[in-house]
């Protein structure tokens, strides 16, 4: 299968639909069912201790997930997500940016499904797995 949106494209769609958070992410690499991307960590992302909180790796994953699908399907910003698990399996480093490696395991008519896995720049561990559903709005 084809890619429907190249990172050009996808950039450009993340800044139209979601400027809000646009700017904390970076497409590093994309492949048929394959995306990375780098969160540019700020202070605003960290919590207590000077890690990356939970809720900003949340973010990441689904940003990557959601990215992952369009560009795969094109541009269908009413793609959401129904169902997100995520373990948090070590503490990230302090203040560095943080890159997902995504995986598409899934890409139906309805459904798709994607695994995550959370690096801190500098650590060849993981620090998160996530596994997302979304559904994929129907054609009109």
């Amino acid at each position: 299968m084809a890619l429907a949106m190249d990172v050009a494209a996808l950039t450009r769609f993340l800044d139209e639909v979601f400027p809000q958070v646009a700017q904390d992410f970076v497409i590093e690499d994309l492949a048929e069912k394959h995306l990375t991307v780098r969160l540019k960590v700020e202070d605003r992302h960290l919590r207590p201790g000077g890690t990356v909180s939970g809720p900003t790796m949340f973010a990441l994953a689904d940003v990557s997930v959601y990215l992952a699908i369009l560009a795969m399907i094109g541009p269908k910003a009413l793609a959401v997500t129904t169902n997100c698990a995520i373990d948090f399996m070590r503490k990230p480093a302090a203040g560095v940016d943080m890159i997902c490696e995504c995986r598409i395991l899934k890409l139906g008519r309805v459904l798709a499904v994607g695994d995550c896995l959370l690096y801190s720049v500098g650590q060849a561990e993981p620090v998160a797995r996530a596994s997302l559903t979304y559904s994929i709005p129907p054609e009109r």
